[in-house]
C-alpha cells in the first residue's frame, strides 16, 4: 500500500507562477482594501467592484502556468497516495496533473447564483458581469469571502486525519480556520513545512524546509521517499 501524503497549500506555492498574493510585499493589499474586494460586506456594498476584481484575477490565471512545486506534487502520485487541500482559488494543481484536489476557499473558474451556494457552474476564464444571472439571481464568484463559512472545512479535517505524512507548503498558517487543520494531523505522523519565511507553529514535531516552494517541495518529497524506501 502506498503511503498517503496530505498536502495543505497556500498562496506561496502559486506566487512563483505569477499569481499575486495579498500579503507579500507588492501584494494586492497594497492596492486593495481586502474588505472592499474579498468580504461579504464588500460584495453587499459594491458588487461591481468585487466582480471586476475577480475578473482580473481570472484573466491573470489564464496566462499563469503550474510551477515546479505543483508539478512535483502531481508527479509524486506515482509513488504515494497524494491528497491536496488548497487554500488557493486557482486551478494550477489540477493543470499540473494532481487528481485529488480540495479547494477550501472555492475556485476562480466557477460561479454560482447568490441564492444557491450549491448551484455551481463552470465559467472557465470568462468574466462575470453585473446582470449575469440564473433564474433572475445574480452570479457571483464561487469563492469563500471573509465573513463567510468555509463549507469544506469538516471534510478537509477528516482527510488530514487519514494522513500518514502531512505537508504544509506556502502558507503562513495565519488564516483561520484553515490553519487549524494542522491540529488534525495524527500523532506520530511526520509533518513537513515548506516556506522561505519563518512560520510559527504550535507543534514540536515539524521538519522545516526554508525554501521557496519550487525548491522545497521536490526536496521534501525526496526526503519522504528516502525515508519510506
Amino acid at each position: 500500500m502506498r503511503k498517503r501524503i496530505v498536502v495543505l497549500t497556500g498562496a506561496g506555492i502559486s506566487a512563483e507562477s505569477g499569481i499575486r498574493t495579498f500579503r507579500d510585499m507588492g501584494g494586492l493589499w497594497e492596492e486593495y482594501d481586502v474588505i472592499e474586494v474579498a468580504s461579504i460586506e464588500g460584495w453587499q456594498k459594491n458588487p461591481q467592484l468585487v466582480l471586476e476584481f475577480y475578473n482580473q484575477r481570472r484573466r491573470q490565471l489564464k496566462s499563469a502556468k503550474p510551477n515546479a512545486a505543483h508539478l512535483a506534487i502531481a508527479n509524486a502520485e506515482n509513488d504515494f497516495d497524494i491528497y491536496v487541500i488548497t487554500q488557493n482559488v486557482d486551478n494550477l494543481h489540477e493543470r499540473a496533473g494532481s487528481s485529488k484536489v480540495m479547494h477550501l476557499h472555492g475556485e476562480l473558474t466557477k460561479a454560482r447564483p447568490v441564492n444557491n451556494p450549491n448551484n455551481i457552474i463552470d465559467i472557465g476564464y470568462n468574466d462575470i458581469k453585473w446582470g449575469d444571472n440564473i433564474d433572475g439571481y445574480q452570479l457571483r464568484p464561487h469563492v469563500v469571502w471573509f465573513g463567510e463559512d468555509v463549507p469544506m472545512l469538516t471534510e478537509a479535517a477528516k482527510i488530514v486525519q487519514t494522513a500518514e505524512i502531512f505537508a504544509v507548503v506556502g502558507t503562513s498558517l495565519n488564516v483561520y480556520p484553515a490553519a487549524g487543520l494542522l491540529d488534525y494531523a495524527p500523532k506520530g505522523c511526520p509533518i513537513y513545512l515548506v516556506d522561505p519565511n519563518d512560520v510559527n507553529v504550535w507543534r514540536n514535531d515539524v521538519t522545516f524546509i526554508k525554501d521557496k516552494a519550487s525548491v522545497g517541495v521536490p526536496k521534501m518529497l525526496k526526503m519522504v521517499k528516502d525515508e519510506t524506501a
